[in-house]
């Protein structure tokens, strides 16, 4: 696992959650509305959206779809629990992740623009001087 934090947007993370989680199966006119979000309960596999106002619109297989209002965090954890990441707001859409990503999550990371290729990069460099390994020879995300 990764240790991510960086500043992120909002709609960045959104679209994340949205990859790792529900992207087959979403209505589109959700993917393309910055105010909806999915949420899931449980222990494994919770997504939970801190917001000053929430309207449920559906559920569709495991996932309940929310318009939410004034987003001042969300907590995700994947099903595997290999994810554990958090988004919350600094000042208006512009946020802070923090947590530990898996691999799967990094790549839907740096896809959405959540994660700059500039911070898998230098974590590769660094995990390689801690290993005496090398980056050099790894491959590209």
């Amino acid at each position: 696992m990764v240790k991510i934090e960086v500043r992120t947007t909002l709609e960045r993370f959104r679209r994340f959650v949205i990859l790792n989680t529900c992207y087959s199966f979403i209505p589109r006119g959700y993917l393309h509305d910055p105010s909806i979000f999915p949420e899931r309960e449980g222990s494994l596999g919770r997504i939970y959206v801190e917001a000053l106002s929430k309207l449920d619109l559906e559920t569709i297989q495991d996932i309940k779809f929310v318009k939410a209002f004034e987003v001042l965090g969300i907590i995700y954890n994947s099903k595997s629990g290999n994810t554990n990441l958090i988004w919350r707001q600094v000042k208006g859409n512009i946020g802070k992740i923090s947590g530990e990503a898996s691999p799967n999550s990094i790549v839907n990371l740096i896809e959405t623009g959540a994660l700059p290729r500039s911070y898998v990069k230098k974590a590769l460099a660094e995990f390689a001087q801690r290993t005496g390994g090398s980056a050099e020879n790894s491959t590209e995300p």
